[in-house]
């Protein structure tokens, strides 16, 4: 499911009431409708986390989560009785051995509201971009071992090869010739 689709329809509604005013009222309007999409996504990805941890809680046998990948919030339904739970993501200050530096160019736009995000968490930017990778690649290990296990269950080891199928016998092979017989 497409965040964007419900966040983008919040800030349309505000673009919509401002048009009622004048032209800073439009122009206001704008400034929070942009300010108001990270917050909005947020609060849209909280609420979806909530309801999937309400019906985990309701099912015996399955676990559900949700996650974001990108602006698609996907949801993850397990039928294992226990629900699955990853080992926690230490904290960028809770991270030992060498640092290195990186530099990252990112769209103003996307700057602002991965600051905006980091804010919200109560972390540093550069905190905040650490947690979002270590999240990455920790979702890439695990959609790795999915995959290898789906190969497992579903190859079949190689069966095999069927034996050659005979030439026909015409009569003339294997058969002794007596010197003198033409064939």
């Amino acid at each position: 499911m497409n965040i964007d689709t419900y966040t983008a329809a919040i800030t349309d509604a505000v673009l919509n009431a401002a048009e009622l005013g004048d032209e800073q009222t439009r122009r206001t309007a704008a400034a929070l409708s942009a300010a108001l999409a990270a917050p909005a996504r947020l609060a849209v990805l909280s609420a979806l986390s909530d309801m999937a941890s309400e019906i985990s809680d309701r099912l015996d046998d399955h676990s559900v989560t949700v996650r974001l990948d990108g602006t698609e919030a996907v949801v993850d339904v397990r039928s294992d009785a226990t629900p699955h739970t990853d080992p926690p993501t230490p904290t960028f200050e809770e991270m030992t051995g060498d640092i290195s530096r990186v530099t990252l160019r990112l769209v103003e736009q996307i700057k602002s509201r991965a600051e905006e995000a980091a804010a919200q968490s109560g972390v540093s930017l550069n905190s905040w971009v650490a947690q979002a990778v270590q999240g990455a690649l920790k979702d890439q290990k695990r959609y790795q071992q999915r995959a290898e296990e789906w190969r497992r269950q579903n190859t079949t080891p190689a069966s095999p090869p069927a034996p050659a199928p005979k030439e026909p016998d015409n009569g003339e092979a294997g058969e002794d010739r007596k010197d003198g017989d033409t064939a």
